[in-house]
């Protein structure tokens, strides 16, 4: 199904080169700190993707319940890296396997890019992966929470290479059990960071849940912080700075 990601349009990153690769589901937005930009990398990302996306799709031909279970599940012997990685993190968070797939995927193209770019922000549909030499700011999508485009959080260098993922009961199309407007986790790893927003998002049912999803993140290991969202309720906890995002920035 097609998403317009129309908050694109309010990513502010002028000094990276930007550009967009769109393979079946998988809808990325990269920018990049490159001398030399050509076509070739955007080729060479696509590439990516479709390995990616192969070793993902033929895993599940084998093991059709990776795809569909909502638990934890254990991978068969000899499941491609990026299989393992997905289980790896939703078992940590106690969720199945796909709830881990957009981070993932972000992560690993975005480890992938640090080979040739010094600073890497690849977005996997509100998921990002995040390399950078400078401070920056990431919005917060909220839905019509008062809260939402209204704060950001403010990244570090120091606290990079780190994950910066999602999870929404009332926003886009992915599976939620609980009525989150946003369930944000940041953690080293952007797998563990997706799959744990997920978790975090399942046990809000209302305002009063809250502190719950935070509860829920703080519980599980490798996480550096967390900020839930719920109408006009939010609590965060981590290592990170909450910042106002003002009509100008």
């Amino acid at each position: 199904m097609y998403v317009n990601r129309t908050y694109r349009n309010s990513l502010k990153n002028k000094d990276l080169k930007s550009f967009h690769v769109s393979v079946k589901e998988t809808d990325l937005y990269i920018s990049l700190n490159c001398q030399s930009f050509t076509e070739e990398i955007i080729a060479f990302v696509e590439k990516l993707v479709l390995k990616f996306r192969y070793d993902v799709e033929a895993y599940i031909e084998t093991d059709p319940e990776f795809k569909t279970t909502f638990t934890p599940h254990v991978v068969l012997p000899g499941a491609p890296p990026i299989v393992r990685t997905m289980a790896f993190a939703a078992n940590l968070a106690g969720v199945g396997p796909m709830a881990a797939v957009a981070g993932t995927f972000a992560e690993y193209i975005g480890r992938e890019l640090l080979k040739i770019s010094p600073e890497v922000i690849v977005e996997n549909g509100g998921d990002i992966f995040l390399a950078t030499e400078r401070k920056r700011l990431i919005s917060i999508f909220a839905g019509k929470s008062k809260f939402s485009n209204k704060l950001a959080l403010e990244v570090s260098p120091e606290q990079t290479p780190v994950g910066i993922c999602t999870s929404s009961g009332t926003v886009g199309p992915s599976k939620s059990f609980g009525k989150v407007d946003a369930a944000v986790i940041i953690a080293a790893s952007a797998a563990l960071a997706d799959a744990a927003a997920s978790a975090a998002g399942n046990v809000v049912q209302t305002s009063k849940d809250v502190k719950k999803g935070i509860e829920v993140a703080r519980a599980l290991p490798d996480i550096l912080g967390a900020l839930v969202i719920k109408d006009d309720q939010m609590a965060a906890w981590g290592e990170f700075k909450i910042v106002p995002v003002s009509s100008g920035s």
